[in-house]
């Protein structure tokens, strides 16, 4: 098992989210490594339980890793000072797809925070949305999705490098709230198109 601080922290995402009791929509998770530039990202979605396929509400939920925040890991690791501390970069997408008509923005996002529950000391700071349409071959619309994301870094400090359950007490709130943003969103006034 690879014992390494973003696996760590993508252990503690994954434990909140699945303590929340929301769904992890397999295959789509992802665990790769950029050959050129050294990057790492973890990339995973999850809905709310009993959802169909494909889910009308869900999360996409990214963690990367930079090339420079391995030398910063590295060089606390040999007790050395790093310019910087490691971060994680998080992006968390909520998307409503699956939709009968094109939804108004103001609709979507009205009631919405425009920031993340804080995780450690930071939150994820709200995106503004992308309304999208789909065509069948013949180019009839085929449904409509609204998305919208919260951005931000989770900083490594020294407390947090030196012990890993910091990084659970960090990520706990983030299932609750993930859960919470799709309750809210599967909740909207919004006519979804059937499946056959």
């Amino acid at each position: 098992m690879l014992d390494h601080v973003f696996t760590d922290a993508i252990g503690a995402l994954r434990d909140a989210l699945e303590s929340a009791l929301l769904e992890r929509m397999t295959p789509d998770e992802h665990f790769q490594v950029d050959v050129l530039t050294g990057d790492t990202t973890w990339e995973t979605s999850y809905g709310l339980p009993g959802e169909r396929t494909p889910a009308r509400v869900r999360a996409d939920i990214t963690l990367d890793w930079p090339t420079w925040s391995q030398s910063a890991f590295r060089s606390w690791l040999r007790s050395e000072e790093p310019d910087e501390d490691p971060r994680i970069e998080i992006s968390v997408v909520l998307r409503i797809q699956g939709l009968e008509s094109l939804p108004e923005p103001e609709v979507v996002m009205s009631g919405l925070p425009e920031q993340s529950a804080p995780i450690g000391g930071v939150t994820l700071g709200r995106t503004a949305p992308t309304v999208e349409t789909a065509y069948s071959a013949d180019l009839e619309p085929s449904g409509h999705a609204v998305e919208f994301g919260f951005e931000g870094a989770y900083e490594l400090d020294d407390k947090t490098l030196g012990d890993g359950g910091r990084l659970d007490d960090h990520f706990s709130s983030m299932g609750g709230w993930i859960a919470s943003m799709l309750v809210r969103l599967g909740d909207l006034p919004l006519t979804y198109r059937t499946t056959r």
